[in-house]
Formats: structure tokens, C-alpha cells, sequence
């Protein structure tokens, strides 16, 4: 269903809008034929604009300076090339271009595998150059398309569960979460239907997520954008429910020229490991190289032991 929308727009956007474009140039002259197609062609990039801009007067994350101006127009330029790839070639029609890479147990035991979480509006194909990459290094992987679209965050745990069992079946280890936005709040939603189970996690990686809600999701009206609003109960509740050694399990990076998750700090957890990058649009997160690297030392690492049950005022029970 996802793909098939995005390639409505994809279609809209390239064919459609070139011939309205062209049949205006007929009934009232060529210029203004020309001003039509640029509407199609430089819309998008400019109505972009806007929600960098603004992030020069949001309050930045603490210990972070106010982006610079210069940040802001680089992150900009750079999430226009990113998004025009995503969403008019990956995500439409190179949604599977890249298969999950399953081996048979005895060639994949040992070898952690990664599950990969899109974000909000999103599909598997955006994780095609990391599926390409992960391949080319023999690393397991499973990149699932979170359906319905626009449903709740608690529907896509089955899918999610299915994904880990099935690598942890095959490698006999828990696998690495790598989560891009609205991604890393179904992982966490997904192991909090597993009673947060210890054995069932190495780490999450998350790019950009949410973790406390975005300003921007106040403008969304589904029911996963309105999960997403800093105020939400399903989010408030969802922080209630998890142990408070919870954030040790996570690696956060974040940046504070995202235009979708801001204030920066809402994609936070506490207790995480940070990384911030500077200069860098919300989806250009997923293409940083950082990001990449990241995970592949995480895939290195031992596995966490099970903390000891700790109480909201930190005493240690058992």
C-alpha cells in the first residue's frame, strides 16, 4: 500500500505535472507554461525551506549553540537530495529491489543480524544502500515495510517480532535494531509487548527517532503522527512502562538542524549513547556515513547482561 501511494505521487509529480505544464504553455503562452513546471519541479525543495529556517528560533538542545545559518542551508541542500532519491526512486519503485539476506542457519550461526526500521511515510526501500552495504559484508538482515501506514505504532510489533525471531533463529544471537525516526518508537513499542525481555535485544541504534515526541506532529492528524506529539498519553505511557535502565540498550543519533524532530533533544534517551551530527536534515541521517559505522560497532559488541531490577527512586531490587 505504501509503495503503491508513493508511486501515485511519483507519477503525479514527473508526468502529470510536465503535461499540465505543457497545456498551459498552450492556452496562455509559453513563460507561463514554464512557471507551471517549475512549480512542480522546485515546490517541494522550497516548501522545504521553511522548516530549516524556523530552527534558527527553536530553542536549541542544552550544551548546543543555535544552528548557524550556514548549517541550516547545507542540511537543507543535502535533505532536497536525499528526499528526491527516497521518494521519487527508492521508495516507489525500487521498494524490493534489495532482498533480506536470510542464510541457512549453519552458514549464518554466529553472525549478529541487523532489523531495519523505516520512519513515518516511509518503506523498506529507503535502506537500500544500507540492505547493499550490509550484504557485501555477509551481516543478516531483515528490512520490513510497518503497514498500515498511517495505524497505530503499537500494530507494527507483530511484524517486528516475526523480523527478530526469525534472524535470532537463524544466528542464535539477539539482533542490532537500526531505527530511523517514527522507527525507533515501534521498536520500542515492539519490545515493550515483550515484557521488555533482555534476551530478545542487543542494542537499537536509533536515527532521529522521537523519543519524547516533535513539535511537528501536532500538524499530522493519523493516529501514528498523533502518537508522536510530545504531549501524547501513548507516548507518556510508553516511557512509564519501561525499566529505568532502559536508555543503556540504546545509541541515539541526532542532530539540531533536523527539521522534523525538534527541539534535538526529544530524540534523547536517557541513559543512551549520543552522537551528534551537525549539518544534517532528518532523513540525511539514514545516508550518514556515521550512522553506518555505528552499527557495525555495535554488531562488535558484547552482549549486555540483564540489569538488576531497579525501582523509580533507584533502589536496587532482588
Amino acid at each position: 500500500m505504501n509503495g503503491r501511494l508513493q508511486r501515485l505521487f511519483a507519477l503525479i509529480r514527473w508526468i502529470v505535472g510536465p503535461l499540465l505544464a505543457l497545456w498551459v504553455a498552450g492556452q496562455w503562452g509559453a513563460w507561463i507554461g514554464i512557471a507551471m513546471l517549475a512549480l512542480f519541479v522546485l515546490g517541494p525543495p522550497l516548501t522545504m525551506l521553511p522548516h530549516f529556517l524556523v530552527l534558527r528560533v527553536v530553542p536549541p538542545a542544552p550544551g548546543l549553540p543555535t544552528a548557524p545559518l550556514a548549517d541550516l542551508l547545507q542540511a537543507w541542500w543535502r535533505e532536497v537530495v536525499v528526499v528526491t532519491k527516497v521518494f521519487c526512486w527508492h521508495q516507489p519503485w525500487a521498494e524490493h529491489r534489495e532482498p533480506d539476506l536470510l542464510p541457512e542457519a549453519a552458514l549464518a550461526r554466529g553472525r549478529r543480524g541487523v532489523v531495519l526500521l523505516h520512519g513515518y511515510n516511509c518503506n523498506r526501500g529507503m535502506w537500500n544502500g544500507w540492505m547493499k552495504a550490509l550484504r557485501a559484508r555477509g551481516i543478516p538482515f531483515i528490512a520490513i515495510t510497518q503497514e498500515p501506514a498511517f495505524g497505530s505504532i503499537d500494530r507494527y510489533a507483530p511484524q517486528i517480532d516475526a523480523a527478530m525471531r526469525s534472524l535470532q533463529e537463524r544466528t542464535g544471537l539477539a539482533p542490532l535494531i537500526v531505527a530511523h525516526s517514527m522507527g525507533g518508537l515501534s521498536a520500542r513499542a515492539w519490545w515493550r509487548s515483550q515484557g521488555h525481555a533482555f534476551d530478545r535485544i542487543h542494542r537499537i541504534l536509533t536515527l532521529g527517532t522521537p523519543h519524547h515526541g516533535t513539535l511537528l506532529a501536532k500538524l499530522g492528524t493519523t493516529e501514528n503522527a498523533r502518537q508522536m506529539r510530545g504531549d501524547s498519553e501513548w507516548l507518556n505511557q510508553m516511557a512509564r512502562d519501561e525499566p529505568v535502565q532502559f536508555g543503556s540498550h540504546f545509541d541515539c543519533l541526532y542532530g539540531h538542524c533536523d527539521q522534523i524532530v525538534f527541539p534535538a533533544e526529544t530524540a534523547i534517551l536517557p541513559g543512551a549513547r549520543v552522537l551528534h551530527l551537525p549539518a544534517r536534515g532528518h532523513l540525511q541521517l539514514v545516508f550518514e556515513p556515521q550512522a553506518f559505522e555505528r552499527a557495525l560497532q555495535l554488531l562488535e559488541e558484547p552482549a549486555l547482561s540483564a540489569p538488576r531490577e531497579v525501582d523509580r527512586a533507584g533502589r536496587v531490587r532482588g
